[in-house]
């Protein structure tokens, strides 16, 4: 998935576990696990706002896009006959 999930990095910078982070912020642990390692599918606003606040960063800091691949040369476009 292009969608990276830099929690981990973040937690790091603050010198904060998870644990740590989970209580403040009142998200469960394997909610906080799903979202560090990629798994989670969705995150909601509410949550990212908890996080950041608690963290003390901004959503960018924990979201990032990396696409999968290069776009290749576009196809020409041809006149309809």
């Amino acid at each position: 998935m292009p969608i990276i999930i830099n929690l981990d990095v973040m937690l790091a910078r603050r010198k904060m576990r998870l644990t740590e982070l989970s209580a403040r912020v009142g998200i469960t642990m394997a909610n906080l696990s799903n979202l560090k390692t990629g798994k989670a599918r969705a995150i909601r606003f509410s949550t990212l706002d908890a996080i950041c606040a608690t963290l003390d960063c901004q959503p960018a800091d924990l979201i990032e896009y990396r696409p999968t691949e290069e776009p290749g040369p576009q196809a020409p476009i041809r006149d309809a006959p």
